[in-house]
């Protein structure tokens, strides 16, 4: 009876250790001690009239659902440019805003003229959009780049379509002299899709990752990013935006080098 209620112990406490650490290992799977990842700007600028953007709209949307691309945060902006709007299609989502935005990284990036579709990091590199080796490479590389830290919340719950969002900058870490860093809020929308009914895609569903509904300077950071910033901007949703499908991100971007140097994103609905 001894030696059996000795073995009866052994094994219990053989048991106990091992759902012990079953636990443990389950809570480090569950929440994972790794660094903040840095934040990085994607921006696409595309066009539901041009057939060869609907690979880079997928890449776009696969790198903002997946987001595995180590230290980074990919920020996704899906720009729809209007000059392709005379070409048979006129896509629903398109804004001159984009168009004059694409033209702006243009000389700033000294490629010659726009073209979709166009993929741009942090605003300090733009090539093919559906470049996927690309891609990833200067999305990595812009993980790379520490910069200053950015914090958007809301500051009461939607109301009436309406919501304000508070932004915060911490002082810029490698601000460019005599630019002036421009504080910005955006909206975008993901779950959008058209039935192409003309044009070079015609006859094709389109779906599209995060696509940028507004674009407004709420601020700038002071004489060569110096300072610190602090504001908040009252935006009124249109009627036609998803709520549960939105997002509100803030960033920060110089106005001469549209060099991107912080930036961070929320949901509209939490």
């Amino acid at each position: 009876m001894r030696a059996t209620g000795i073995l009866t112990l052994m094994l219990l406490a053989g048991i106990l250790a091992w759902g012990s650490r079953r636990v443990e290992s389950t809570q480090n799977l569950s929440s994972p001690t790794s660094s903040p990842r840095e934040p990085v700007v994607v921006e696409l600028f595309t066009s539901e009239g041009c057939s060869s953007c609907p690979p880079a709209d997928e890449l776009l949307a696969q790198l903002d659902a997946r987001q595995i691309l180590g230290a980074a945060e990919v920020i996704a902006l899906e720009e729809h440019v209007d000059y392709w709007d005379e070409q048979g299609w006129r896509d629903p989502f398109s804004s001159s805003a984009w168009t004059t935005r694409q033209y702006e990284y243009s000389g700033s990036l000294h490629n010659g003229n726009p073209y979709t579709p166009e993929m741009v990091i942090d605003g300090r590199a733009g090539f093919v959009g559906s470049r996927e080796t690309m891609a990833r490479k200067e999305i990595e590389r812009a993980a790379g780049i520490r910069k200053a830290r950015v914090e958007i919340s809301k500051v009461s719950p939607v109301q009436n379509r309406s919501v304000a969002f508070k932004v915060s900058v911490e002082k810029l870490l490698s601000p460019s002299p005599k630019d002036t860093p421009e504080v910005i809020l955006a909206i975008t929308e993901s779950g959008l899709h058209s039935a192409v009914g003309a044009g070079e895609n015609s006859g094709r569903e389109l779906h599209h990752s995060p696509v940028l509904r507004e674009l407004k300077v709420i601020g700038t950071m002071g004489k060569n990013g110096g300072d610190a910033f602090t504001g908040q901007a009252t935006r009124k949703l249109d009627s036609k935006w998803d709520l549960q499908n939105l997002r509100a991100i803030a960033f920060v971007q110089e106005k001469k080098s549209r060099r991107i140097l912080g930036a961070a994103q929320i949901r509209v609905s939490q």
